[in-house]
């Protein structure tokens, strides 16, 4: 199924570097982090956020990042190691005519664990006078395009900024378009690429940069205000609307962001830098266009298997995918063409009284404050603790002692099951899976705060997650100390994975065995 995943998404990310011209290099989100209302740039610490974003980049998300966490990230997302950075944009949903919103599948999504990303790339456009290009200091964030834009003005580099292409066509649009696209549709923001030098960030989290004030909003000569050049970041996100080809109904699209947005315009893209930055001063001087092989040289690489392990465990406990009855945060349909005005949401009230700190969960939590969504509290009922979401494979399992496959698991069955056998470690998998040992292998053992690829319901309960491919979702019988949060270490997940690819593992873990 990975390779399945592999194969159809690095040939969507590659075959589409046509689009912008002159390519330096490329950041590859091969898979993303959570999606989830979550903003550090437009609403830095407050949770939630007013829309539900697709997020990729480094682990170290939050909703008060500072550059010290982006760099302290465990894993990423995206294809080089150096760039821990973050980017997001609003996730898109059809709606129904029933009224219903349904989650358009990211291109890379299988539905089996495996989440599709987005492409990044980094364009040399120094503009006429041939400016030296910048790197992002440390700190530095930045969002291109209007959350409440719902009307364009050709004359606005930031409103050409963003488009749309019809995968399949050679339609490209500044808003939704009115076709049914057959290969899907592509959302598309080009960042701004001038910086006065001096902010970080902003009020607006935009006033500190600027787009060029002559040429085109993606290559020009960079405003006095503004006189410090800087990449271009072009981002694209392929979202699989053609899956919806023949539910279209009406006169217009039937598609809308998370914002509410059914026209486009208000589509918008952010950053957050967490890059190594002597690597990327190292990129800029040196991946120049026409030198195909300078990422190999100057870049180091994640394994694909390892983004698609990069998961972290949303911090809000509300449904953003499937089939839902409203937009998260009380948003509503507009077309405009007034700017659109978010509304008051009292649900959000009680989710943000629900956290214990306006904060996400980061890998140095070694529990989330709240279990994640699909996962049950069996501390209480029967004495058991959640330990997260570990790594499997065939053939040499990681829990292997006693094992039984029935279509009513869940995931309080497969814990019974592992109960009557004695054992003290239980784990379900592929939804119908249940797995018990008397001990733990350390390399399999789950990345705190991460939830890996554990995302398929269970095939007796819907509502519970019983694992994915490849993946396990792990409990622990409680000892006599009472049930109390894994202190399991975090292990890097490239070694979690490169183990799972050698199909052999160090060492295990005993009930009450800790790894220091």
């Amino acid at each position: 199924m990975l390779f399945k995943l592999s194969k159809t998404l690095a040939l969507a990310l590659l075959g589409s570097l046509f689009s912008p011209a002159s390519t330096t290099f490329v950041i590859q989100c091969y898979s993303r982090l959570v999606d989830e209302r979550v903003d550090p740039v437009a609403s830095p610490g407050l949770v939630p956020a007013s829309h539900v974003h697709a997020i990729a980049g480094g682990s170290g998300f939050r909703a008060n990042m500072t550059y010290a966490d982006a760099r302290a990230s465990s894993c990423g997302t995206c294809n080089v190691k150096e760039d821990l950075s973050n980017y997001w944009t609003p996730k898109l949903y059809y709606k129904a005519q029933n009224g219903s919103f349904i989650s358009v599948p990211i291109e890379g999504d299988d539905g089996y664990g495996n989440l599709g990303g987005m492409a990044i790339y980094y364009l040399q456009r120094p503009g006429p006078d041939n400016d030296t290009l910048v790197p992002f200091p440390e700190n530095f964030r930045m969002m291109a395009g209007d959350t409440n834009r719902r009307s364009y003005n050709d004359s606005l580099f930031a409103d050409r900024a963003v488009s749309f292409r019809c995968t399949g066509t050679d339609i490209q649009t500044n808003g939704f378009p009115n076709v049914n696209c057959p290969d899907g549709l592509r959302l598309q923001v080009t960042m701004p690429s001038c910086w006065d030098g001096v902010n970080v960030t902003s009020t607006d989290f935009k006033s500190h940069v600027s787009y060029p004030a002559d040429g085109n909003y993606d290559g020009g000569r960079c405003p006095a205000s503004h006189p410090h050049h800087m990449m271009t970041l072009f981002f694209e996100v392929t979202y699989r609307t053609d899956h919806f080809a023949n539910d279209w109904y009406g006169n217009s699209q039937p598609f809308v962001l998370a914002n509410g947005d059914t026209t486009g315009y208000g589509f918008h893209g952010d950053f957050v830098n967490g890059w190594d930055i002597p690597t990327l001063t190292k990129g800029i001087n040196n991946c120049l266009d026409g030198e195909p092989n300078c990422p190999s040289e100057t870049f180091t690489f994640y394994d694909q298997s390892d983004t698609q392990e990069c998961k972290i465990a949303p911090l809000l406990t509300e449904s953003v995918s499937g089939t839902l009855s409203a937009l998260p945060g009380c948003n509503t349909p507009s077309s405009g063409p007034a700017e659109y005005v978010p509304p008051a949401c009292p649900q959000d009230i009680a989710l943000a009284k629900s956290l214990l700190a306006p904060s996400h969960p980061n890998t140095a939590v070694s529990q989330p404050p709240t279990l994640p969504i699909g996962i049950v509290n069996l501390s209480t009922s029967k004495g058991w603790t959640y330990l997260g979401c570990g790594t499997d494979v065939a053939g040499n399992r990681t829990l292997n002692a006693d094992w039984e496959g029935a279509n009513t698991m869940t995931i309080a069955t497969c814990v019974d099951f592992c109960t009557s056998k004695g054992h003290p470690y239980a784990g379900m998998e592929f939804g119908s899976q249940c797995y018990c040992d008397d001990t733990l292998p350390a390399d399999r053992a789950p990345v705190p705060g991460m939830i890996g690829n554990c995302i398929m319901p269970c095939a007796g309960n819907s509502s519970e997650i019983c694992g994915g491919n490849a993946a396990i979702t792990l409990y622990r019988k409680c000892g006599a100390g009472g049930c109390t949060p894994s202190s399991l270490s975090s292990r890097t997940v490239s070694t979690r994975a490169q183990s799972m690819k050698r199909g052999r593992f160090t060492r295990r873990l005993d009930v009450d065995d800790d790894v220091e």
